[in-house]
C-alpha cells in the first residue's frame, strides 16, 4: 500500500517536534503518565461495555414485564456508575497533568533557542516566520493538548473497537459488514473532497488572527506616540485591514465547513437508523429480544465511532495540522542543527575577539543587500581614544553601530572587537524592562551583589537621586517606560554604564533628550571611569570627549578627522 505523501510529511513534522520530550530527561515520568492513562482507558472501555449490556438487559426486562429482572439490572447499573465516575474524572486530571508538563518542557526548549544567538532579533528581519511570540505562547500549548487528545482518542477507539466488535459480531455478522463499508466510504469522501482545502484555510486563519492581535499590541505599546501624532485614523485603517483579511479568510473557511457539516451530520444521524433497520426483521420474527437490538445499536455506534475518527474529527484535525505546520517552521529555524536562519544571499562581515576595537576594510550593506552604506572603512579605536561618528541623517551611522555591536553583518571585511562583557550599547531610546528599579540599574545582568548604597550613589551621579524615594524603594515594580521621561530613561541607562564600567560604551544619540549640563556631566563621568566612547551625536560640545571623528558622506564614502581640528557645519 502506497503511503500518502502529505500524511507522511505531516507525521515527520509532528514527530520531529514531539519526540525529543519522549526520549529526553523527563521520559520516565512522561511514559509513566501515559501508561496510567492507557490503564484508565481500559477501565473506561470495560465499564462502557458492561453499561451497554445492562442497557439491553433492562430494556428486555421491560419488554418482558419482568419486574425483578428490571430492578436487578438497574441496581447493577448504579453500582457500575459509582465505580466509573472516579475513573473518568481521574483520567482527565492525569491527561491535563501530562499535557502541562509537556508544554513546559517544549516551551523552555523553544525559549532557550529563541534567546540564543540573538534569534529573537534575527527573526524580525526574516519573512520566514511571522509572529514567533504567538507560536511559542499559543501554538505550543495547542500542539501539546491536541496531540494528547488525538493520541488518547486513537488508543481509546482501538480498545473500544476490540471490545464492541465482539459484542456486535455475536449479535449480527451482517451489521459488521455494513459498518466496515460505511466507515471506509465516509473516510474516503472526507479526505478527497474536504482535505487539503480546509487545512490550507485553517493555516491562513491562524496566521491572520495572529497578525490582527499583533497590530492591536503595537497600538497599545506605542499609544503615546500615536496620540501625539493624532494617528488614530491611520492606525484604525491598519487594524481594520488586518481584521478584514482574517474576516475574509474565515468566510471562505465557514463555507468550506458548511459542506463538511452537511456530510458529518448526515453521516452520524444515519447510524441511528441503520443498525435498527438491519436487525428489525430478526426482532419482529422473535429471533432477537428488543434489548439485544438496543445493545446492537449501542455496539454499532461505538464501533462506528472507533473506526470513523477522521470523519468525526476532521475539522479539529485540519486546525491541528495547520498548527503543526506553523510550529514546524519555527522549529526548523530555532532548533535546526546550526541554530540559525537560512544562509544569506551575500557575503558577511567577519568578526573576531581582540583587545581593542578595529574595523578593517569593512563594506556595510543593508540587511537585504539592496544598498551599500559605507565602503572599505578602516578605523581603529584603542582604549582612551574615543570615536565620534557624524554625518547626515540616513547616511548609515546607526547601521554602523549595529555592525560594531554584531547585529548587522551584511557586507565584507572584518571587525575586531573586545568580548561582549566589555562593551555596552546605549540607544537613543533606552530599553526599560518591566520590573524593579534595582533590575533596571543591573540590566542586562540578571542578578548582582551590588549594595544598595552603591546603587543609590550612582543614581545621584546621574542626577536621579530622588528616584528611589519617589517610587518607594529600589524593589518597587513599575512600568518604567511609562513613568519616566525619555531624559530620565537616558540618565538611568548611563547609570548602568557607571555601575559596570565596560571598556567600551557605544552611544547612539544617547543624550538627545538631555540638556547640555546633564550631557557634559554624564560624558565626564564615563571618561573618569576609564570607558572608551564610540558616539553618534550632533552637538559640537561632545567633541572634547573624543579623539577621532569619523564623517560618513552618505555616498558610501568616509573621512577620518582628529577631534581637535573638526568643525560641525550647520
Amino acid at each position: 500500500m502506497k503511503i500518502n505523501p502529505f500524511a507522511y510529511h505531516l507525521w515527520q513534522r509532528f514527530w520531529a517536534i514531539a519526540s525529543p520530550y519522549w526520549r529526553g530527561e523527563e521520559r520516565l515520568k512522561a511514559w509513566g503518565l501515559l501508561a496510567l492513562l492507557v490503564v484508565l482507558l481500559l477501565g473506561q472501555t470495560r465499564f462502557a461495555v458492561m453499561l451497554n449490556e445492562q442497557t439491553g438487559e433492562f430494556t428486555s426486562a421491560l419488554a418482558a414485564r419482568d419486574e425483578q429482572r428490571f430492578w436487578e439490572s438497574i441496581q447493577f447499573c448504579v453500582v457500575l456508575l459509582l465505580m466509573a465516575v472516579p475513573i473518568f474524572a481521574f483520567y482527565f486530571y492525569v491527561r491535563d497533568t501530562l499535557g502541562i508538563h509537556w508544554r513546559r518542557w517544549l516551551t523552555n526548549r523553544f525559549l532557550e533557542s529563541y534567546f540564543s544567538h540573538r534569534q529573537f532579533y534575527e527573526l524580525n528581519a526574516s519573512a520566514i516566520v511571522d509572529n514567533p511570540d504567538q507560536r511559542i505562547a499559543e501554538d505550543i500549548s495547542t500542539f501539546c493538548s491536541r496531540s494528547l487528545y488525538f493520541l488518547l482518542i486513537f488508543i481509546g477507539s482501538f480498545l473500544q473497537l476490540i471490545a464492541f466488535s465482539r459484542v456486535l459480531w455475536s449479535i449480527s455478522h451482517e451489521l459488521v459488514y455494513v459498518l466496515v463499508v460505511y466507515a471506509v466510504s465516509g473516510t474516503l469522501i472526507i479526505v478527497v473532497f474536504f482535505g487539503s482545502r480546509l487545512m490550507s484555510l485553517n493555516f491562513q486563519q491562524i496566521r491572520r488572527e495572529a497578525d490582527f492581535r499583533y497590530s492591536l499590541v503595537r497600538v497599545r505599546e506605542n499609544a503615546e506616540s500615536i496620540a501625539f501624532y493624532r494617528g488614530e485614523a491611520q492606525e484604525l485603517h491598519q487594524v481594520r485591514r488586518r481584521f478584514g483579511a482574517a474576516f475574509k479568510n474565515y468566510k471562505h473557511l465557514i463555507r468550506q465547513q458548511l459542506g463538511l457539516n452537511f456530510f458529518q451530520y448526515a453521516y452520524s444521524l444515519l447510524n441511528i437508523v441503520l443498525p435498527s433497520a438491519i436487525v428489525a426483521s430478526q426482532v419482529l420474527s422473535g429471533e432477537l429480544e428488543v434489548g439485544r437490538a438496543v445493545q446492537a445499536a449501542g455496539a454499532f455506534a461505538a464501533v462506528l465511532s472507533a473506526i470513523s475518527l477522521i470523519v468525526e474529527n476532521f475539522e479539529s484535525l485540519s486546525r491541528f495540522t495547520a498548527g503543526v505546520d506553523r510550529l514546524d517552521t519555527l522549529a526548523r529555524v530555532l532548533l535546526g542543527p546550526a541554530t540559525e536562519l537560512p544562509p544569506r544571499k551575500g557575503s558577511t562581515i567577519r568578526s573576531a575577539e581582540a583587545p581593542h576595537l578595529a574595523l578593517q576594510n569593512v563594506t556595510l550593506h543593508t540587511p537585504n543587500y539592496e544598498r551599500i552604506l559605507v565602503q572599505n572603512l578602516s578605523v581603529e579605536v584603542k582604549p582612551g581614544e574615543g570615536l565620534l561618528i557624524v554625518g547626515d541623517s540616513g547616511c548609515g551611522k546607526s547601521s554602523l553601530l549595529r555592525a560594531i555591536a554584531g547585529l548587522w553583518y551584511a557586507g565584507s571585511g572584518s571587525i575586531l572587537r573586545p568580548p561582549a562583557s566589555e562593551m555596552l550599547f546605549l540607544p537613543q531610546q533606552p530599553y526599560m524592562q518591566f520590573g524593579t528599579l534595582r533590575s533596571q540599574l543591573l540590566y542586562p545582568h540578571r542578578t548582582g551583589t551590588v549594595p544598595d548604597a552603591r546603587l543609590l550613589k550612582v543614581l545621584e551621579q546621574v542626577n536621579l537621586g530622588d528616584l528611589a524615594a519617589r517610587f518607594g524603594n529600589l524593589d518597587v515594580e513599575m512600568d518604567w517606560e511609562k513613568v519616566l521621561s525619555v531624559g530620565e530613561q537616558q540618565r538611568l541607562a548611563f547609570a548602568r554604564v557607571l555601575l559596570f564600567q565596560p571598556r567600551y560604551a557605544i552611544l547612539d544619540e544617547a543624550t538627545s533628550a538631555l540638556d547640555s549640563a546633564n550631557e557634559a556631566a554624564l560624558y565626564t563621568l564615563l571618561l573618569e571611569a576609564g570607558t572608551t566612547l564610540i558616539s553618534i551625536a550632533h552637538r559640537a560640545a561632545v567633541l572634547k570627549y573624543h579623539t577621532q571623528v569619523l564623517e560618513l558622506g552618505g555616498d558610501t564614502g568616509w573621512r577620518l578627522h582628529g577631534a581637535g581640528a573638526y568643525r560641525f557645519t550647520q
